[in-house]
This record gives C-alpha cells, structure tokens and sequence, in this order.
C-alpha cells in the first residue's frame, strides 16, 4: 500500500553527529507520530555524549535552498526551529518562513543551554528577537533563554508565569517557559501562556542523567502534533507527555549524557 496523504514537517536545525539532539532527534520524534520528516540543516557538529568537539556552519544560500527545496515540491504543515548558529542564518531563516508562508511555526530559540552559556552572539539575538520570534505559533525558551528574552530573573513559579507573559509581547501566539532547568518542586514543570491563559503544566519527575535532546524533542513533538491537525494547547500537552515517556526510556550510551528514548514504542514491544 501507497500512502499519498501524510502530514509533512520541516525541522530546520543542526546536525548531531551523537544522535542525540539536533535534526536526528527532530526526525525521529515526527517518525513516531507518523509524520513524514524533512529537513533543512543550518549547522554540522562533531559531539557525543560528552559534548560538542566542533561545530560548522552551512552558507545561508545552502539553508535557503534546502527550505526552499521541500516547501515547493511537497509542502510543509508545521515545521520548527533548532540551532540557527549566526546572524546570517538566522536572518534567511526568518526571509524563507515568510517567503514560503511557513505556518505552524515552533521556535526552539537555542540560545542559552540549559546550564546557562549562551551559545549565540548578542547581534543573532537581536535578529532572532526581532524576526524569527513574530512569526512563531509558538516559542519554547529555557529557563535561561526565558530570562534573556524577558529581562527578569526566574527564581519561582511566579518568576516564570510573569517572564512568559513578558515575552508574548515580542509577537509569538504563545510562549511555553521551559522548567528543566529549575531545582526542586520546579524541576520539570513548564508554563504555558497563549495571551488570554496562564497555564502550568505538570508530569511525572523522571529521575534520570541521560537527558540529551529533550528541548529539540519537545519542540519537534509539538511541530508533529501541529502538522496533525491538532490545536496548539492539545500540541503542547501531547508533546510534554512523548518527552516524560521518553525520558523514561533514555539510552545509557556512551561515556557521558546519553540521550532520551525517542523509540520507547519499540522497546515496550520487546518486553
């Protein structure tokens, strides 16, 4: 049997050599909610669990026309953001989601890492700020990120809910302040803000090391669930989910942080 009707997302990212985050955790994500994955690659890194060793940028013209490639011959239903690296980049990203009318777009602002270096410059800020964000259904900063982006410092709940409405303001439709990087009763909890509600979300506290690539799968789950057709809150909530299963199933690979179990669906089958 041919399939000729399957929704189509666009993850436009870095790669990681490691498998763990990056357009490979992207791809497999949408595979597991039966979305066809395609992909435009800003970036190539040499990592592993034990952390990036070298990382190089593709031209802009190249990520251009990558977008430009899958757009014009299969369309794209939602698609998302990962690590856009520079300025350049950033800049032509922002062009091409306008040029080729990208809805559903989730922003992964990579920006911060979750122990708080940040990993691009002040001016690709600003062009990310200024360009990319207004055109974001929805935007999945950090702890950290969600901090630079409101100006606030984010020590409490009240912290995070104040910071998300804060960054609404530079023109995504929603906000979604990642807790990963809180301690205590925080650690996982996220918050959601669309404008009009201010929701917290909750899961099950998975006790675990190997966390590679959980902001790279949690946007990418709700860019899949976008491309299915369901509503962004419903995105976000199914998504959130995907990652605390995941992240019960994460792969103790390597000598470092492995990554989180994107295949759990397969390994239950094996039991």
């Amino acid at each position: 049997m041919t399939l000729t009707s399957i929704p189509i997302a666009l993850t436009i990212a870095g790669s990681d050599s490691g498998g763990g985050a990056g357009i490979q955790a992207d791809l497999r994500t949408f595979a597991f909610h039966r979305v066809h994955g395609a992909s435009a690659i800003t970036c190539v890194t040499a990592q592993n669990t034990l952390g990036v060793s070298r990382v190089d940028a593709l031209p802009s013209a190249a990520v251009a026309a990558q977008i430009q490639a899958v757009v014009q011959d299969i369309g794209v239903q939602a698609a998302k953001t990962g690590m856009l690296l520079n300025q350049e980049i950033i800049a032509t990203v922002s062009e091409q989601v306008a040029a080729c009318k990208i809805v559903n777009l989730v922003v992964d602002p990579v920006m911060v890492s979750r122990t708080g270096a940040q990993l691009i410059d002040d001016s690709a800020i600003a062009v990310l700020r200024s360009h990319l964000i207004p055109q974001a259904a929805i935007l999945t900063p950090n702890r950290y990120e969600a901090q630079l982006l409101s100006g606030l410092e984010i020590l409490t709940l009240e912290d995070m809910q104040a910071a998300s409405e804060k960054i609404f303001e530079l023109g995504a439709k929603s906000v979604l302040v990642k807790g990963g990087g809180m301690s205590g009763e925080l650690r996982g909890v996220d918050v959601w803000f669309d404008g009009n509600a201010c929701e917290t979300l909750t899961t099950q506290v998975v006790n675990t090391p190997h966390t590679h690539g959980t902001g790279c799968t949690l946007s990418a789950a709700i860019a899949a669930n976008l491309a299915l057709g369901k509503d962004l809150r419903s995105a976000v909530h199914l998504a959130k989910s995907y990652v605390t299963t995941a992240l019960k199933y994460s792969l103790a690979i390597g000598k470092g942080q492995g990554p989180v179990g994107h295949f759990f669906p397969l390994l239950l089958s094996d039991s």
